[in-house]
């Protein structure tokens, strides 16, 4: 061995008795690789070549003789004859670690490798089992029963299949996408009858795809209102995927024209926004009417068609709200900055939560300025709780858009000062306080075609008195994109938008 190690060497001679031997191996320390044993007398035994001392297995070494031959069938005669017992070891190792570290810190590691992996593959298979739970039973109750049953009614969305979807939308090709939402990602298609059509795919990872899509042609297969997007028709369960066919409305949404890809346009006047704000009210109103609460309304769900005529959109957290009861119970969902803050801290859902959300709309028709933006001042990020402060304060100017004609118009100045008076009363945190979406129905209108005077508005304002108006310490809809907000209750519906229904790739 080139690497052996000559440690040291006695010359022995005459016989020894076995511990003699015993002692002159005691000088070899716990750890070495080659260890040597000696025993003198009695037969060459090679399992007596094996013991333990100073708590390490000593290991057979072949017996040494003087002239440097080994040969373990000499060995009573090499011990009468004399020798020079000779070991050598390896060279010295560096740190020390023993052998049961080197064997115990590898398998240590291989077995928390194990763990974290067997950990994360029950969680998965957890999550999916969980999700299709959800699915299957949502399959099984009334309303899937319901829906297969209505499908087979007059005025029933017509049912496509999954490869006329495909072929419509060229294999759901990436070139033909149209945004993705909260809930699925949209595509524009052609039909064979020629018709251009938004197709809705929902996401599959999402276990509440179902009921989301049960909402959506729940809800528009009954209802019929010119303010209100069209559903041409869907899948069946049956199919590979849940699919909603719905019109194309080929010029954006609104918040694409106040402060997305074409707010460079310019396109809406406020003669226009106030026009969009009425459409958008009267919508709700119809909802409303027929006990149905959208529960998402903000300006990426307000399509514009390319005369600017307003479709409401995306269905999918909409409830049904009987007239006979004072709220709904239910987990929170929305966008933050337009979650109502009682729906969000009381869990109670009632038509008045979609009149907040409203009174944020009015005020991003009236800024251009996003709901929720974290590049503006802490106490602004939520646009809501800016224009309390603005409006309250009488510096509506602060708020205006610049481009809108407030200091140069007086028509412009007068009806935005009254749009947004509109704006702070459905931003009240007292819900008993806000106007009902009929009320702003007709306080608009009247607004847009100046025959109302003020009598409405002071009205209104007298039942609340200067006190609620001007009220300290109001609450605001969520902003908690980063805080408060995010959570597994909310996490399906925060980026919910309709804006893929409509061409918004500029």
């Amino acid at each position: 061995n080139d690497q052996a190690k000559h440690l040291g060497s006695s010359h022995i001679t005459g016989p020894k008795r076995s511990r003699s031997w015993l002692t002159s191996s005691k000088g070899m320390g716990c750890g070495d690789t080659s260890k040597v044993f000696v025993r003198a007398g009695g037969r060459y035994n090679d399992t007596a070549g094996y013991g333990s001392y100073d708590g390490c297995d000593a290991a057979v070494t072949p017996v040494v003789g003087a002239y440097g031959e080994a040969n373990a069938s000499r060995y009573e005669q090499l011990i009468n004859d004399g020798f020079i017992l000779t070991w050598e070891l390896p060279p010295p190792r560096k740190g020390k670690s023993t052998r049961w570290e080197i064997i115990v810190g590898p398998v240590c590691g291989a077995v928390f490798m194990f763990a974290v992996c067997s950990g994360c593959f029950a969680w998965y298979k957890r999550k999916k089992r969980r999700q299709a739970v959800a699915s299957n039973e949502f399959m099984r109750s009334g309303s899937m029963t319901s829906y297969s049953k209505d499908l087979e009614l007059d005025g029933s969305p017509h049912i496509f299949t999954f490869e006329e979807l495909e072929e419509a939308t060229d294999g759901f090709s990436a070139s033909r996408e149209l945004g993705d939402g909260g809930f699925g990602t949209v595509y524009k298609g052609k039909l064979k009858d020629g018709r251009v059509v938004a197709v809705k795919r929902l996401y599959k990872n999402n276990y509440r795809r179902v009921e989301q899509f049960l909402n959506e042609v729940d809800i528009l297969s009954r209802l019929l209102h010119q303010n209100l997007v069209i559903l041409y028709g869907c899948t069946s369960r049956m199919s590979r995927d849940l699919l909603l066919v719905y019109e194309f409305i080929a010029n954006g949404t609104v918040a694409d024209h106040l402060h997305g890809c074409r707010a460079a346009e310019r396109g809406l006047t406020w003669p226009l926004r106030l026009n969009i704000a009425i459409e958008t009210a009267e919508a709700l109103a119809y909802l409303h009417a027929v006990e149905i609460i959208h529960r998402d309304v903000k300006t990426t769900n307000i399509l514009l068609d390319n005369s600017f005529h307003v479709k409401v959109a995306d269905f999918g957290l909409s409830r049904l709200f009987p007239l006979e009861v004072t709220h709904v119970s239910t987990v929170p969902q929305g966008t933050p900055g337009y979650v109502d803050p009682v729906y969000h801290q009381c869990y109670k859902l009632t038509d008045k939560s979609d009149v907040y959300s409203f009174g944020v709309v009015l005020v991003e028709l009236i800024s251009s300025k996003p709901a929720v933006d974290m590049s503006r001042s802490h106490s602004e990020i939520n646009l809501a709780n800016m224009a309390l402060n603005r409006i309250q304060n009488h510096l509506v100017v602060q708020l205006v858009d610049p481009e809108l004609g407030y200091d140069t118009d007086l028509e412009t100045k007068r009806t935005i000062d009254r749009v947004a008076e509109v704006a702070f009363q459905c931003l009240q945190l007292e819900r008993d306080l806000r106007p009902s979406i009929k009320e702003v129905v007709e306080i608009l209108t009247c607004v847009r075609d100046g025959d109302c005077g003020a009598n409405s508005m002071k009205k209104k304002a007298s039942q609340k008195e200067d006190v609620c108006l001007l009220k300290d310490g109001l609450q605001f809809s969520p902003d908690t994109v980063i805080h408060r907000f995010h959570s597994q209750s909310t996490n399906h519906s925060v980026a919910s938008n309709a804006s893929g229904l409509s061409n918004n790739k500029c």
